[in-house]
């Protein structure tokens, strides 16, 4: 999940090829969405009864056998999912290791050469680079029940420029992670995390109340967002509607260096994973900003943690990045059918709530968020209640021009105390610079 996170942030840069997937045989040069046999009414392998609904005349094509890439730590979920697809359609599944961040990569040559998986599984940020190169369909059968049984965040994120493409089975995003031994509840308002901080912080000794990665503006733009700034406006997809040097991004990065004098006197390059980890399980770091997929360490160094939503600023509830983790349908497979029928098999609700039995993940089904299972779970349910107030991280190509130049403005705001409105000024410049020279 860690691996996750720090390739999230650069899925717009350009990825290393991985090892090259399973040959499913087609050659064929990749059709847009559009003009797709699997997005036409007429599909060959389709009834014609009117009286069926699209799901429903949906049948596998003969001789049909479907590959998924996906994690490693989803084999077991996969293969027992596969198993239960080819008892009911016949139809044999084959999981193949790669990576989520790097397959749409992997798709953009693959995919045409007919060596890409069928059914293929990736971040939503890069959703905007798979849509526009055209190497998925579109969840066209299963649109209107993936919209009802997915959480509206979710939906939002695998949809690019008004079409639904995923089928969204995973949710994540960042919360408070707090050492019960040092802080027994979580503070709800920033005010509390610094009046804690006064009595707790000893920075000669690395002790802190609270850390997230300073030099991440995957975490840093929570901070600018909770007081009224925005990355891209119209949803995350108006590259024209920058609003990171905003009234409220100002008065966010303003609060940022309310912060830094107050509740972590420490510089941005000081502090990494690793280094907040180290001092989080040695018991000298009381909260910590992070992720599910920080748990498992954090868990296994004995510490008795909970889990909460984001404190307030100024009454104002945490507005953290997020990001959904989908199934989508290679635009490229022989077998269109069976691979929806396969990745809406796999998203359904009964497998998700299985894959939550299985791997702790966050449902991205609304039933399986309420069932007793997960609400009885209140880790689950604290990233789910953040998760509700986070926004999907653009997915458009111009995503790209955004990093550095705002990485270095809270460089600037943070260890320099620089004006606060003239550094995001700065980065906004180069951010609409970098988009107008199609520097993504």
């Amino acid at each position: 999940m860690k691996k996750w996170l720090g390739i999230a942030l650069a899925s717009v840069m350009v990825f290393a090829l991985a090892a090259c997937g399973g040959n499913n045989g087609n050659n064929q040069a990749s059709p847009s969405a559009s003009s797709s046999p699997s997005a036409s009414s007429e599909s060959p392998s389709a009834s014609s009864d009117p009286n069926e609904s699209g799901a429903e005349k949906l049948q596998p094509e003969p001789g049909a056998s479907l590959v998924i890439w996906e994690d490693e730590n989803q084999r077991a979920f996969v293969e027992t999912i596969a198993k239960e697809f080819e008892e009911k359609y016949g139809v044999p599944v084959k999981m193949e290791k790669v990576a989520p961040p790097e397959q749409v990569t992997k798709l953009t040559t693959d995919g045409p050469a007919g060596l890409a998986a069928d059914v293929v599984v990736f971040p939503s940020d890069q959703i905007g680079r798979a849509a526009t190169a055209g190497l998925i369909l579109p969840n066209d059968v299963y649109e209107e029940e993936t919209k009802n049984s997915s959480l509206e965040n979710a939906v939002n994120a695998v949809t690019f420029d008004g079409v639904l493409y995923g089928y969204p089975y995973t949710v994540e995003t960042y919360a408070l992670i707090y050492n019960k031994k040092l802080i027994p509840e979580a503070p709800k308002s920033f005010e509390e995390v610094i009046e804690f901080a006064k009595t707790f912080n000893d920075p000669k000794n690395n002790k802190y109340a609270m850390m997230w990665e300073l030099q991440q503006f995957y975490y840093d733009f929570g901070f600018l967002a909770t007081t009224g700034g925005y990355m891209f406006g119209d949803n995350g997809t108006n590259k024209d509607d920058i609003g990171l040097n905003n009234e409220g991004a100002v008065k966010g990065g303003q609060f940022l260096q309310r912060l830094h004098k107050e509740l972590l006197p420490i510089k941005t390059g000081d502090v990494n994973y690793d280094i907040k980890k180290g001092l989080f399980t040695g018991g000298t770091l009381a909260m910590d900003i992070n992720g599910p997929w920080a748990l498992t360490d954090y868990r296994n160094a004995g510490i008795d943690i909970g889990v909460a939503p984001l404190p307030t600023i100024d009454g104002n509830k945490f507005v953290s990045f997020s990001g959904v983790k989908a199934y989508y349908v290679n635009a490229n497979t022989k077998y269109p059918n069976a691979s929806k029928l396969f990745a809406h098999y796999i998203f359904s609700k009964e497998a998700q709530l299985k894959n939550f039995e299985m791997n702790g993940i966050l449902p991205a089904n609304k039933e399986v968020a309420e069932d007793p299972k997960v609400k009885s779970d209140e880790v689950t349910i604290a990233f789910l209640e953040q998760f509700a107030n986070s926004v999907p991280m653009p997915a458009i190509p111009e995503m790209g021009s955004v990093w550095n130049p705002i990485t270095a403005a809270i460089t600037e705001i943070w260890d320099e105390g620089k004006d606060v409105k003239a550094s995001l000024d700065k980065a906004v410049n180069q951010i609409k610079e970098g988009i107008a020279s199609g520097q993504q």
